[in-house]
């Protein structure tokens, strides 16, 4: 049930990222055994889908097979009195696109490295919203229902500190003039002073990309804004982004 419910909540996640999260055992050999073995037992029953494609190729290993929500998991779900996660309908997740299955595993890569963190001691997960989840609605400048969707919202104990975030993951497929939209719609929701009212802070917008040429490009844009808006964001690499979310010099998003 707690691998369903992880499915249901990232829409897709490779083998190795259900092991980390589910399966503990002092040998590695002997996680990944038991978690094969909870994978395919899952996929027998149809409760969940393995895609034909991997991360890595034909070589990546069976770690490296992506595997989804079948309808039957989704009904099983809603069928479970402690679930309190969105379980998604509609068009099934293995019909779509590469990029977008990719964003969505980098989504969840996030969450499994501030899972791995928190194990260790180095930090507090308090919260990892998904979208819709993470969504937020606001009354625009204008007087409009506006919104912003970030991709994740977190927030870290860290120490005697919360840390809390937006996140967007970009695999370079965003343009500068939607980049800087994107930034212009954080900024009238910060204005709006409705996230501060709700947690008494706004939290901090991180980029997280995978390419350094892919940052470099979004650092130019947040630089574009007004000197006042631009403490509001934050861009790194994916490979960083946990190290990132918990840094204390980083906190806040507050200008």
């Amino acid at each position: 049930m707690a691998v369903l419910r992880s499915l249901a909540s990232f829409r897709l996640m490779t083998g190795r990222q259900l092991q980390q999260l589910h399966i503990t055992s002092d040998q590695p050999a002997t996680s990944a055994r038991r978690g094969r073995a909870v994978l395919k037992r899952l996929t027998e029953l149809g409760a969940v889908v393995r895609l034909e494609r991997q991360i890595g190729g034909e070589h990546g290993g069976s770690e490296s097979l992506i595997y989804t929500l079948s309808g039957l998991g989704q009904s099983v779900l809603a069928l479970d009195a402690d679930s309190d996660v969105h379980v998604p309908r509609g068009r099934m997740i293995w019909d779509t696109k590469p990029a977008f299955q990719n964003h969505l595993l980098a989504i969840a890569d996030l969450y499994v490295e501030l899972h791995a963190l928190d194990a260790q001691g180095q930090l507090e997960l308090l919260q990892f919203e998904t979208e819709p989840a993470a969504w937020r609605w606001f009354a625009g400048p204008a007087g409009g229902r506006q919104a912003v969707k970030p991709d994740a919202f977190v927030a870290l104990g860290v120490g005697d500190f919360e840390q809390q975030a937006f996140v967007e993951i970009d695999r370079g497929t965003e343009s500068r003039p939607t980049i800087a939209r994107k930034c212009r719609r954080y900024v009238d929701y910060w204005q709006s002073g409705q996230e501060q009212q709700r947690s008494g802070v706004f939290p901090k917008v991180w980029w997280l990309t995978s390419k350094p040429r892919w940052a470099a490009r979004i650092a130019d844009v947040i630089a574009s804004l007004p000197a006042a808006h631009q403490p509001l964001f934050g861009v790194g690499l994916a490979a960083q982004g946990a190290e990132l979310l918990r840094r204390l010099d980083d906190a806040g998003g507050q200008p």
